[in-house]
């Protein structure tokens, strides 16, 4: 991936172009669509080129229209760049539709739907999920069913690619801790020092780059696969003073301007990988900086949102967002549009998920008629047994997906073995459960 092309001097082109050009009229329908539908969607110059134009006007003018149209509803936020220039934001139509979604959604999902045991058993595999897909982006190179495997039985990495999965889940399970803090330097570097245990030095791991004695090519950037320079961060020397005001905006409410928490959020996550204060390792901190805010605001819809997910599988558009946002006058309108947009699909994807596990559970139900003892934590088991007969399961791995201690997982998984639902085998010091042959007729029976 290369830096996008730079666009027009707006400003230049905006200021030699005919008075009659400039003004959007109520009657030119074509030229006031091109700039609604632009900023709908909010297009960059690279996109924006090639859309079709109004007779008589030529794409730079039509740029210059466009981003003249954005100024009035820019908002300013304390986020200066190297060359010491504020960040601003557009507060668009859409940006407006995807927080009221947003906060829709949360109202749906968790007082419709997740509640009891079933809130734990999403939540658990959306931290998972989250843990997976961060570490994937950074690039953990381990599958996403290894993965689950590894954290659903509770066993050790064994490499630094699961290593650093292993960190993310526990990073992520900790950041309750943090809740009623407000927000400091120490514990951005608390939550950095977690997610790089045993994967950075001791003396870096947790502690803010130093690179002022360093030679050029020693310095923290951010590089394209083929080496170009993506981004530079501020220097190592500035660090202190920029996070203390990272901090100051996540912590302080203006009296004068409301900042939506979602959007907020959002923010943050860009603020901490623009400063890039870790020599390693920014990445995840930011995306869970961006989860710890939204918990700290009530907003506990996203213990069950996986984003990670949803940016691993869209890797090249979130960049250049952050470019974008960069390059385009400190314009974050970009990246949080991106954000959004990835937030709206990490909630239709836990709808889904909860849909689907409803009806295999409805559909366990219907099966276990004779079986009325049986717990939700049971039903649980034995729907993902029938859409996964080779599945194994442990006490320890029933404990931990469930929320519960290995007593309770012990008598679950025996009471099914005594129901003859399950096999046991001893493996070592460890007992594995798996489905019997023929389970769903078994269940029909």
């Amino acid at each position: 991936m290369k830096i996008p092309e730079k666009a027009p001097d707006w400003r230049k082109i905006y200021n030699i172009m005919p008075a009659e050009k400039r003004i959007v009229f109520p009657q030119e329908k074509d030229k006031r669509d091109l700039v609604i539908e632009t900023n709908k969607e909010y297009l960059y110059w690279d996109k924006f080129k090639h859309k079709a134009m109004p007779e008589g006007l030529k794409p730079e003018e039509a740029w210059a229209i466009v981003k003249r149209s954005r100024q009035a509803s820019f908002q300013v936020i304390p986020l200066f760049d190297r060359k010491q220039e504020l960040f601003i934001y557009f507060m668009s139509v859409s940006i407006h539709k995807f927080l009221h979604l947003i906060d829709r959604g949360m109202e749906k999902v968790i007082t419709e739907v997740l509640t009891g045991q079933t809130a734990k058993e999403y939540q658990l595999n959306s931290i998972m999920e989250e843990a997976i897909a961060s570490s994937q982006i950074e690039g953990a190179a381990t599958t996403r069913a290894v993965a689950k495997e590894m954290l659903g039985a509770g066993r050790p990495p064994k490499n630094k690619d699961e290593k650093m999965i292993v960190n993310n889940f526990k990073t992520i399970s900790l950041l309750k801790e943090y809740l009623g803090e407000q927000l400091t330097p120490e514990i951005v570097m608390s939550i950095h020092a977690s997610m790089t245990e045993g994967l950075l030095d001791e003396l870096k791991a947790g502690k803010f780059r130093d690179d002022e004695n360093a030679y050029e090519k020693d310095k923290i950037k951010v590089f394209a696969p083929d080496r170009s320079v993506l981004h530079t961060p501020p220097l190592s020397s500035e660090l202190e003073e920029r996070m203390e005001l990272m901090c100051r905006f996540a912590n302080e409410e203006d009296e004068y301007i409301f900042i939506h928490p979602v959007i907020k959020a959002i923010i943050l996550h860009f603020w901490l990988a623009y400063e890039h204060p870790f020599e390693d390792g920014n990445g995840r901190t930011a995306r869970a900086l961006f989860y710890w805010y939204l918990l700290k605001h009530d907003y506990p819809l996203f213990e069950f949102l996986s984003i990670s997910s949803v940016i691993n599988k869209k890797r090249t558009q979130y960049y250049k967002a952050f470019l974008y946002s960069e390059i385009d006058d400190n314009d974050l309108t970009y990246f949080i549009m991106f954000h959004l947009k990835a937030i709206e699909e990490a909630l239709d994807e836990v709808v889904a998920y909860i849909k689907r596990k409803k009806e295999e559970k409805k559909g366990v139900i219907d099966f276990l008629k004779m079986y009325p003892s049986l717990n939700d934590r049971q039903l649980s088991l034995l729907a993902d047994a029938l859409e996964k007969p080779e599945a194994t399961y442990t006490f320890e791995k029933h404990a931990r997906v469930h929320g519960v201690v290995r007593q309770s997982a012990r008598t679950d998984l025996l009471g099914l073995k005594d129901l003859g639902l399950l096999d046991m085998r001893k493996e070592g010091r460890k007992f594995v459960f798996t489905p019997v042959s023929g389970l769903r007729e078994k269940l029909r029976s």
